[in-house]
């Protein structure tokens, strides 16, 4: 593989959650800084500037997250081409601790999009060619587990959700600050919303609490499609449910919404685990708490 370094930095205290780690919404915000290291090294050094005409546009992210990052570690992001379509790319980013490990693997569909319009075109020939140099796969330890990446037609509405009953877990207003430069909500603002969802989907209580001291939970992989990007003063809102469960694992999908039209912004699909917050390990669930959670299952519930 052609890996590049594109990002290198450290978790800051004020990046972590409740469970003394880094959020995943600043994961998502590093392998943004990330993206535009790599859209340099393609030839792109100012894709995101307000002045561009042209820009990359993330249309979907799958996520592993594969060792803890914890307040005061530094990291490094290495990334290199996966494909190159006429349009659009899917690039790969390996988050890595300094021994070399992976904290998280990143796969990042972009377009390549005038900036304003965000309508695709073409590539030139001399990114294609940079693209070639920088051609990368995917390491097994980073390939998706749990998750495919199958093409996604949702079925999210806001009409669908109150038929299946999907709690809502999320109800705001986009603001300009959690805007680009060419005022499209940025994908570390759609995961940081996605974030704040989950203790609503546990509002009654985490599985596993009785079997941890500290019980908490953990996400070790995510799939994000956006399907629109909501401006400063949209509304959003955001309904959860339980996909499918075991002893080990509970699958989570998100619709992201607009509730004045009941079109989707995007949906998520994650992998959750109960976490042990003292042993730093995964909590399996006993028979009751795994019933419980199978329950709570919502049938022909997807991306």
């Amino acid at each position: 593989m052609a890996e590049i370094e594109v990002w290198r930095g450290g978790v800051a205290a004020w990046e972590c959650d409740g469970m003394g780690h880094l959020n995943v919404g600043f994961y998502v915000a590093k392998s943004m800084e990330a993206l535009a290291g790599l859209a340099a090294e393609l030839g792109m050094a100012q894709a995101f500037a307000p002045s561009s005409e042209a820009t990359l546009i993330v249309r979907e992210q799958h996520i592993r997250f594969l060792r803890e990052a914890r307040p005061g570690a530094p990291l490094a992001i290495g990334a290199g081409v996966l494909d190159m379509s006429e349009t659009d790319a899917r690039l790969l980013f390996l988050m890595r601790h300094p021994d070399g490990e992976l904290a998280a693997s990143f796969q990042t569909v972009v377009a390549h999009a005038t900036a304003g319009e965000g309508r695709a075109f073409a590539w030139p020939e001399r990114m294609r060619e940079r693209a070639k140099a920088l051609a990368a796969e995917v390491p097994e330890r980073a390939a998706p587990r749990s998750i495919g990446l199958e093409p996604v037609e949702t079925q999210a509405s806001l009409a669908r959700a109150e038929a299946l009953g999907l709690v809502r877990t999320g109800l705001g207003v986009v603001d300009a600050a959690q805007c680009d430069a060419f005022g499209r909500m940025r994908t570390e603002g759609f995961m940081q919303r996605l974030s704040e969802a989950v203790p609503h989907v546990f509002a009654k209580g985490r599985p596993g609490a009785a079997a941890a001291k500290q019980p908490g939970g953990a996400a070790l992989e995510y799939r994000l499609v956006h399907h629109a990007w909501p401006r400063a003063g949209d509304r959003v809102e955001l309904r959860s449910g339980t996909a499918g469960a075991d002893a080990r694992i509970r699958r989570l999908v998100h619709w992201m919404l607009d509730p004045d039209t009941g079109r989707p912004w995007a949906s998520a699909e994650a992998i959750a685990v109960s976490f042990d917050l003292e042993t730093r390990k995964i909590i399996t669930l006993g028979d009751d708490d795994a019933a419980r959670a199978r329950a709570e299952v919502v049938e022909g519930l997807t991306l």
